[in-house]
This record gives C-alpha cells, structure tokens and sequence, in this order.
C-alpha cells in the first residue's frame, strides 16, 4: 500500500510539473505568434506598391492599403512611388550638329506603370532613368542644329521625350513630358546673333519704307493725272492747302500772282453776258 500510496504521489507531481510548463510555455507562444502575425500584416499606402517574393521568386504586387504576407515564406522585396517624379538634367559643353558649343537645361517628369518591372528588370530604376535622360539629351544636342534647338523648342522636347521614353519602356517607366528650360550660347555667339538679328530688322524696315514711297509716288502720280484733266480741281486743291497754312495764327503766306489770279477767278467768277436781243422785223406794207 505505501509503494502504491507512492507512485500515485509521484504521478500527481510529474502532472503538476507538466501543467506547470504548459502554463508558462502558452503565454511565449502567445507572444510569438502576435509577433508573426504583426510581420505578416503590412499596410502599403495609396501611391505605393509592393513588390512581394516568395521563396525568391515573384509572388505578386499588394497594395494599396492592408496585405498579408506568409511568414517565412514571403517577403516585401521592393516598395514603388507611382506618383509622378522629376529629375532635372543638365548638358555642358555639348555640340550641336553644327559644332556649336551650348549648355542646355531640361526636367524630365516621369513614374513607375509597372512596379514589377521597375524591381525585377532593372536593380536601381531611379538612377538609371536619370543617366538616361542625360545621354539622351547629349544625343538630342549632336544631332540638332542650333538655330532648330533656339526656334523650335517644342520639337526638340517631343525628340527628347519619345527618346527617353523608348528606352525606358523595359522598365516600366512612363515619361510624361520633357521641358528644355534654357539653351546657354557663348558670349561672342549670342553677340554675333544680336547685331545679325538687328541687320535683319533695319533691312525690313527699309524694305517697308520704299514699298510706302512707291505707294505714295503712285498715288500722287494718279492725283496729278486728275488734276492735268481738271484744272477746277487743281485750285480747289491749292486753296485747301492755304487753309492748311493759314490754320495758325500770324502766319503769311507769300501766293504767286498766276496762282492768285487763279484763285480770284475761281472765288469770284466773271458774270455770264446778258443775251444779245434779237433784231426787230419790220411789218410787211399792201402789196
């Protein structure tokens, strides 16, 4: 009975024992298993996507907002800004396809389409954009001439952005717009440019005034037609032009005699002769 009484005592303590164990063991594995689930779950925000491998291989694009992730199993491998980005280039020092040494200063906008590619193509998508939008816009330089790059800027933002954009397809990238903001010329260029453009004026300015004299010789030569056929025309003409004068008071006006006779005649002309009577006839006599 003692032994018996024993064993059921030692039982009883190895039950005790374990239950023991079991109760501090429950609140670590609590623990534990809040800590995974705090790793599994991510929050990813509106412009954001997150790239997730799983076992090292591509398992899809979660967001925006809550996700799970498997633990140990997968894992966040890229975050991506879908927003609209910039990235300001700049050429020093580049030729243009005339050997003309300019600097010129671009924005590039540009964001992320394809977050998948933008992780898995290529491993830093930000600094490869921008080396490619400052080798692009060198090409674009050497292959313009620098009178189409100063008149036509809108063209040569359109050449720069499908450049760009063609080559950065592969990577998910979207360019937006290109915007070249200035063109730097040498000093002595832009001078030389400044008295050409000033030449160019002073031509057309001539060119303007001797098309206003043939007008005005053409003009005056038709007036002096009319006034060759219509002398009463020619003195009302120069008595406007007295008026003109004479607008102004304590002017003298010097007038030719001819001229004045002519005018004299014209403000009073002569009185029309009286009719001749006709002859009186005589009454015929008796036969």
């Amino acid at each position: 009975m003692a032994m018996a009484a024993g064993g059921v005592y030692g039982s009883d303590t190895q039950a005790e024992e374990h239950a023991t164990a079991m109760a501090a063991l429950i609140p670590v594995l609590i623990v534990a298993v809040l800590v995974i689930l705090l790793r599994s779950v991510r929050v990813a925000k509106e412009w954001d996507r997150a790239v997730v491998l799983r076992l090292g291989r591509f398992a899809g694009v979660r967001g925006p907002g809550l996700f799970l992730l498997i633990p140990l199993v997968e894992r966040v491998a890229a975050l991506v800004d879908l927003r609209i980005q910039t990235i300001s280039i700049t050429a020093e020092q580049a030729l243009t396809r005339d050997t003309v040494s300019v600097g010129v200063d671009a924005i590039v906008f540009w964001r992320v389409h394809d977050a998948r590619a933008a992780a898995v193509n290529i491993i830093n998508y930000r600094e490869a954009i921008e080396r490619v939008c400052q080798t692009t816009l060198r090409e674009m330089i050497g292959a313009t001439e620098l009178s189409r790059l100063l008149a036509d800027r809108h063209e040569a933002d359109t050449q720069l952005q499908a450049s760009i954009a063609q080559k950065t397809a592969v990577w998910g990238i979207t360019v937006q717009a290109v915007e070249i903001r200035d063109v730097v010329i040498p000093a002595a260029l832009q001078d030389a440019m400044s008295r050409q453009a000033q030449a160019e004026r002073e031509k057309d300015a001539r060119v303007t005034l001797a098309s206003a004299e043939t007008a005005i010789a053409r003009q005056v030569a038709a007036a002096a037609e009319i006034y060759a056929s219509n002398p009463v025309a020619l003195q009302l003409r120069q008595m406007n032009l007295l008026y003109e004068m004479n607008k102004e008071r304590g002017t003298t006006v010097l007038v030719p005699t001819e001229m004045a006779s002519a005018l004299s005649s014209l403000l009073h002309p002569a009185p029309a002769p009286a009719p001749t009577p006709a002859p009186a006839t005589a009454p015929a006599g008796p036969a």
